[in-house]
Parts: C-alpha cells; sequence; structure tokens
C-alpha cells in the first residue's frame, strides 16, 4: 500500500532492480539506487492483478490511460495524504 499516492491504481516495474512499487517515491525510499528510466514500462493492474506494457516513447493517448485487460483508468489526479486535526467521539452534553 503506498503512502504517497492514496489512490494508486497500478504498480509498476522498476527497470533497475525489477521489483514492483506503487509509485517512484516508494522506489527511492526502499531502493538503494535511483530509478533507472526506461522507454518501455511494465504495469499491474491493482484492479484486475494483470500486467502489461507500455511503449513510453510513442505518443501517450487517452487510450493509453486504461488498463488493456479490464479497461480500469489508471491515469487519474492523485490523492496525496494530508495532515487533519477532528475531534474524536461526540460531545457527552
Amino acid at each position: 500500500m503506498c503512502k504517497h499516492v492514496l489512490n494508486a491504481q497500478v504498480s509498476i516495474r522498476a527497470p533497475c532492480c525489477k521489483k514492483w512499487f506503487d509509485c517512484p517515491q516508494c522506489h527511492a525510499d526502499n531502493a538503494q539506487h535511483e530509478l533507472k528510466k526506461a522507454n518501455e514500462m511494465i504495469f499491474m493492474c491493482k484492479k484486475c492483478r494483470k500486467a502489461f506494457r507500455k511503449d513510453m516513447t510513442d505518443t501517450y493517448e487517452e487510450a493509453d490511460e486504461y488498463c488493456p485487460h479490464c479497461d480500469n483508468h489508471y491515469v487519474i489526479e492523485a490523492k496525496m495524504p494530508t495532515a487533519a486535526l477532528g475531534v474524536e467521539g461526540e460531545d457527552a452534553r
């Protein structure tokens, strides 16, 4: 579970170490090396759990924002964790 992007829809296979991460920041937190850039990225959809490849050198089109297996829209606005103050429980008065 990614602590940086709360609604991550895919995992990314790092081309440098061949390990799966939810976001580039997760790789930076856990690996002792920098994330290697690649022309082809491997993703795993968190909805259907199937892996797929994307060529990152071609023009990225709207159709590339969906899992080819289940049509899960994985390119969405990231929800980042934020600090919040709140009161737990109800006032017993």
